[in-house]
């Protein structure tokens, strides 16, 4: 049995069938698809888990299908952590973004949907207040890993494509909890392939 196992992996890892960094299978989606501007450019390719987190996923497809991420900025990026995106109502590039990291879309909070997949570099998750249940719009990136967050927090994805270029998404002020002040990355846009 563990040479079986030993071969399926080799074989995964030599066709590439596992989601970039994260040592997760790449699943037959759907996949979100961020096209991202700034200092940065580039395209990142998320794999959506709907087995995992069917709510959350069903959130994310209508937020991207309705343009509600577009032109959204990431509004608080910690080196050595993760990038965080999604602020619909407050995180728009070109006006006011000072309360970017409050606001959500209109549509209701959602439920936790834990799982038991850990939170370790190129996952992706619904970022929310105290309360469990609080999850909305923001979403954030793992850019390395974070396994006190498991359990705790909704994951609904991992990168394919396109990690390096969450590595280089411009990183925040550490003496205010990663939030970027000035010229942050944002998402040009955000589709859906099915």
């Amino acid at each position: 049995m563990r040479k079986l196992l030993a071969s399926v992996l080799l074989a995964s890892l030599a066709t590439g069938a596992f989601a970039e960094g994260s040592g997760v299978p790449d699943t037959a989606g759907p996949n979100l698809v961020l096209e991202i501007g700034g200092q940065v450019s580039g395209k990142v390719v998320i794999d959506l888990l709907p087995d995992v987190a069917p709510k959350h996923v069903e959130r994310m497809i209508q937020l991207a299908k309705d343009g509600a991420y577009d032109g959204v900025i990431f509004h608080r990026v910690i080196e050595g952590f993760m990038a965080q995106t999604g602020d619909v109502r407050f995180g728009k590039r070109g006006g006011d973004t000072t309360m970017a990291g409050v606001g959500g879309s209109d549509y209701p909070d959602l439920p936790l949907e834990a799982s038991n997949r850990s939170f370790q570099r190129g996952m992706v998750g619904m970022a929310r207040a105290a309360d469990p249940n609080s999850a909305n719009s923001q979403f954030f990136i793992m850019t390395d890993p974070a396994t006190s967050l498991d359990g705790q927090y909704t994951l609904f994805g991992h990168v394919v494509e396109g990690l390096e270029v969450v590595d280089q998404i411009k990183k925040g002020s550490p003496y205010a909890n990663g939030v970027v002040s000035e010229d942050p990355d944002y998402i040009v846009s955000a589709t859906v392939e099915e």
